[in-house]
């Protein structure tokens, strides 16, 4: 496919000023090359389509747990896998992502993403206890295969990545596999036990299993492999298939008398570790005259991984993938101090392991219940694998926003910072120069970028009067398009762009409103579920917006528990709604955009612990009520509102003001 007319200037325009082209742009001056077989299907973009348009959103620190910001911490994004991974490519090309060993990028990859089907899995006796995870067929399989491409990136030269994936779609993300890393790449397909059963299955065998893809980025991908240990030692021969052309090799000295392995054999050890292990007592010869035997405590780990369990139900999110299973992945393809990265987070299992086998770990998540859940995970570790043993203090680690922000911090940054980030969020490169004698920031594809310095001279502001002084400075000297980065407070005027002569002077305010004329597509929200079965479907959210409290009023009172004689602490919802600026919201009526309810029924004022989420269907059905136990409420409770946008409006109360019918409004 040719290059579109937009990449061919910008490339001619990067040359002549004798500048390097970005590293995205390798991708479509050289696409790799066709396999052998490719999956084909409508809606597949070209790889370095994918990789060249993707937008990556700044990371922006809400909050450090443990630390105080210096050196590497653990990282927890809330935001589109795609657009943060954008940016952590971003980050392995600066050298921000490193490992022990000094390679650059992420070392192992765990992600067990939605199925992509209408499959209730349950989690425990209530039916409405799963969840549904609904994109279907080609839609489902370019939904992965983006995220594969950007894994790929991101993976060391030695790096691995684990998938797992059910009986549904799993050919098909096998065959993606093959395409994204190589067929000669695929390590193992391993099979895992699968806890939950289906509905429709008197016609068939029970699904027991779910399949693990282990595939590698190139040929000398780093592996320990994974010993188990036997229940009851046992003594046996040292010997494997396999010969040596070496003929040296084939033979080993055994308490002073030289053996030859059988013929097609080979020895397993070395002559150094069998003089070792005969001074620690685990060879001795054999007593009917054959080959020496060696005590065997352990045993080497296959493909079948069916002796764990495949989930776990410790911390009650819906497909929690289980600790024991994680150990195995994490210690085969890692070492302490490397980089693993799970991008569909979920309950944390892959961080909590990675924390308790000393590696260092980033976790993306587009879901609040999801980093809500991991928050709470991490801060209350256990030493031992399944969540046991003594209490574990994790390493410092910051939780990040990607494409959703907080306004109100970012007005506080210094003007270097609050520049960079302008530039990051409107996906401009930071290239400063000058056009006709102005100093300008950098480029938006070919064209120039200024980012408009709102705090010079205690203040100023960006009127008509600015855009006729800059054009009679650089008019006739730019493009056809010029773009102004500033701060919506800061614009005088309602337009989004002003021309002048030949050139169109476009206004990109923070927060911003978005323009549809600069992107190839709109710009879509994350989305929050609203019940129980929506928590792990696909979305896909393109572009950023910024926090805006929901406006909530409610009542909160105590009332009898139906059939009992104790007494439940009550929240009456009475009015929510949302205030995000995305496309549509503000024509939903009350109560249609609350996604959730989360509430720490002992708050401690420092740190939001989630004990229990009530999602807006549940709501809806009991009159939007909810009702808390009164005798599991400490000294204050945290309330946090969740809109189907992601925003949040939070409510501290103590147990005795539920006695009043009090009222809060955001």
């Amino acid at each position: 496919m040719p290059l579109s007319e937009h990449h061919r200037r910008h490339i001619i325009e990067l040359l002549e000023q004798g500048q390097d082209l970005p590293p995205d742009y390798k991708h479509l001056l050289f696409p790799p090359e066709r396999q052998e077989y490719e999956l084909v299907y409508a809606g597949k973009e070209r790889e370095e389509d994918i990789l060249a348009e993707t937008m990556a959103v700044p990371l922006q620190p809400v909050k450090t747990f443990g630390g105080n910001g210096d050196d590497w911490h653990n990282m927890l994004v809330f935001g589109d896998n795609l657009q943060a991974m954008k940016t952590l490519l971003q980050w392995k090309a600066e050298g921000r992502l490193v490992n022990p060993d000094g390679s650059r990028g992420v070392k192992l990859v765990y992600i067990d993403p939605p199925f992509g089907t209408g499959d209730v899995y349950t989690i425990s006796d209530d039916p409405g206890a799963g969840y549904s995870a609904k994109v279907r067929g080609a839609q489902y399989i370019e939904f992965v295969r983006k995220r594969l491409i950007f894994l790929r990136e991101l993976l060391t030269n030695d790096g691995s990545i684990y998938v797992r994936t059910d009986y549904h779609f799993g050919s098909y993300v096998r065959v993606i596999m093959d395409e994204v890393f190589g067929r000669q790449n695929l390590r193992n397909e391993i099979a895992v036990k699968r806890t939950r059963t289906l509905k429709g299955e008197a016609r068939r065998f029970h699904t027991s299993t779910d399949t693990i893809y282990f595939y590698s980025r190139g040929e000398d991908n780093l592996f320990n492999g994974f010993r188990l240990e036997k229940e009851k030692p046992e003594w046996v021969e040292m010997h494997l298939p396999g010969e040596r052309k070496d003929e040296s090799l084939l033979y080993r000295t055994f308490f002073g008398k030289m053996y030859k392995a059988p013929p097609g054999r080979r020895w397993v050890l070395s002559q150094e570790a069998i003089d070792d292990a005969i001074a620690r007592g685990l060879i001795k010869e054999n007593p009917n005259g054959g080959l020496p035997l060696f005590l065997s405590k352990f045993q080497t780990l296959g493909s079948n991984w069916t002796d764990i369990p495949g989930y776990s139900k410790t911390h009650n999110y819906p497909t929690e993938n289980s600790e024991v299973l994680l150990e195995r992945v994490i210690m085969s393809s890692s070492n302490p101090g490397d980089i693993v990265l799970d991008a569909f987070a979920g309950s944390g299992t892959t961080l909590a392991v990675a924390e308790k086998l000393g590696r260092r770990w980033i976790g993306i998540d587009c879901g609040k219940l999801a980093i809500y859940t991991i928050q709470k995970r991490m801060l209350t570790l256990r030493e031992g694998i399944g969540n046991k043993g003594k209490p574990l203090r994790p390493r410092p680690f910051t939780l990040y926003n990607a494409g959703l922000y907080d306004f109100s911090q970012l007005k506080r940054l210094p003007w270097e910072e609050w520049r960079r980030f302008g530039l990051l969020l409107f996906q401009c490169r930071d290239e400063p120069h000058t056009v006709g004698g102005v100093q300008l920031d950098g480029y938006r594809g070919a064209d120039d970028v200024l980012v408009f310095n709102h705090l010079q001279h205690g203040g100023v502001v960006l009127g008509y009067g600015f855009i006729d002084d800059l054009h009679a400075q650089i008019g006739g000297k730019v493009g056809a398009r010029f773009f102004i980065i500033a701060p919506a407070a800061s614009v005088t005027f309602l337009e989004d762009y002003i021309d002048k002569d030949r050139t169109r002077y476009y206004i990109l305010r923070i927060p911003y409103s978005i323009i549809n004329e600069l992107h190839s597509r709109d710009f879509e929200a994350i989305t929050q579920p609203v019940d129980e079965s929506q928590v792990n479907e696909t979305v896909e959210a393109v572009g950023f917006d910024f926090i805006r409290l929901p406006e909530v009023e409610c009542e909160y009172r105590i009332a009898p528990r139906e059939g009992q004689l104790m007494d439940e602490a009550v929240i009456q919802i009475k009015t929510f709604k949302s205030r995000a600026m995305v496309k549509g919201a503000t024509q939903k009526g009350n109560l249609e955009t609350l996604s959730m309810v989360m509430v720490d029924y002992d708050y401690d004022g420092e740190v939001f612990a989630l004990d229990a989420v009530f999602y807006a269907t549940d709501i809806e059905k009991n009159g939007w009520e909810i009702r808390l136990p009164l005798e599991a409420l400490g000294k204050q409770v945290m309330i946090i509102y969740i809109d189907i946008y992601g925003n949040e409006y939070r409510e501290i109360k103590t147990p005795t003001e539920f006695q009043a019918q009090g009222a809060a409004h955001a």
